[in-house]
């Protein structure tokens, strides 16, 4: 049995969001992803579903053409979509790409 620490786990910024990757299968990539404050993440079309879980502070997300604020302890699950997020006080979430059936398929 393995337990992850969100809190604990080492984050480097977007440029190197790879090495925040904690656990990996078949049907899903988790990584934990750190906001400074003022810092964002560009625009980027994720091609499976998604799902974002703050831990600590809030990010305003924006999915397409839509715009949300996503706030600690609150998440937000997308089907393929544009998407980029910033943070005025700096934040720390918890990402999950799902893979879909046809995803598994290749």
């Amino acid at each position: 049995m393995k337990i992850f620490d969100l809190m604990s786990l080492e984050a480097q910024g977007y440029e190197n969001r790879q090495v925040n990757v904690f656990f990996q299968n078949d049907l899903f990539k988790t990584r934990v992803i750190v906001l400074e404050a003022g810092g964002s993440i560009p625009p980027c079309h994720m091609e499976t579903y998604v799902m974002f879980y703050v831990v600590k502070g809030e990010v305003l997300l924006r999915k397409n053409d839509e715009t949300s604020v996503l706030k600690e302890n609150q998440v937000f699950i997308t089907e393929p979509a544009i998407l980029s997020m910033e943070s005025k006080e700096g934040a720390r979430l918890m990402g999950v790409q799902i893979k879909t059936q046809s995803d598994q398929e290749k």
